[in-house]
């Protein structure tokens, strides 16, 4: 009788609890080093998963703490650029101690100018006025504002000046 028992409790606990009908559950298909090998898998992946989502919010809060300290540095090299006029050597030699300073701090953090010599690149680069020139169609002509980027994600665009179709010769009637 204790058999007949100990069998019909096997088969409750197989069943679905509140019905009659057994369990679609399947009976340890897996074996636990499989799952818990799985598992181990599993959280390894989760924890790359988090340490790239991590770094990526660094480099997003990065990117805006560097957007707002170009402008100084632009400030900076305008007040460069004027000191230059003026005979004042110790104001000058000053700004450009901290312009010094502040560029190397951005470039530690990763921020590089963006290259404008040659052709208008629309990935980085703003056109703010095409002119026409003798220079070769589509080529940068003059940089109004220097663009950067934080490692491959554009700051600031560069703003230039882009060539335009040389200007029409009107024909002179000699």
């Amino acid at each position: 009788m204790s058999g007949a028992k100990d069998e019909r409790q096997v088969q409750d606990e197989r069943q679905v609890p509140g019905t009659d009908e057994p369990s679609q559950a399947p009976e340890a298909e897996q074996p636990d080093d499989d799952r818990l090998l799985r598992l181990a898998a599993d959280f390894e992946n989760y924890k790359k998963r988090a340490a790239r989502e991590r770094q990526e919010y660094v480099q997003l809060a990065n990117e805006r703490l560097i957007g707002e300290l170009l402008p100084i540095l632009d400030d900076l090299e305008r007040a460069l650029a004027a000191a230059e006029q003026h005979e004042e050597a110790q104001l000058e030699e000053g700004v450009r101690l901290v312009h010094r300073s502040l560029a190397g701090l951005l470039e530690r953090h990763g921020v590089t100018p963006i290259e404008t010599e040659g052709w208008f690149d629309p990935h980085v680069h703003e056109a703010l006025l095409s002119q026409p020139s003798e220079a070769e169609e589509g080529s940068v002509l003059d940089v109004v504002q220097k663009g950067y980027k934080l490692g491959d994600r554009v700051v600031r665009p560069a703003r230039v000046v882009v060539a335009g179709p040389a200007p029409e010769v009107p024909e002179g009637d000699g």
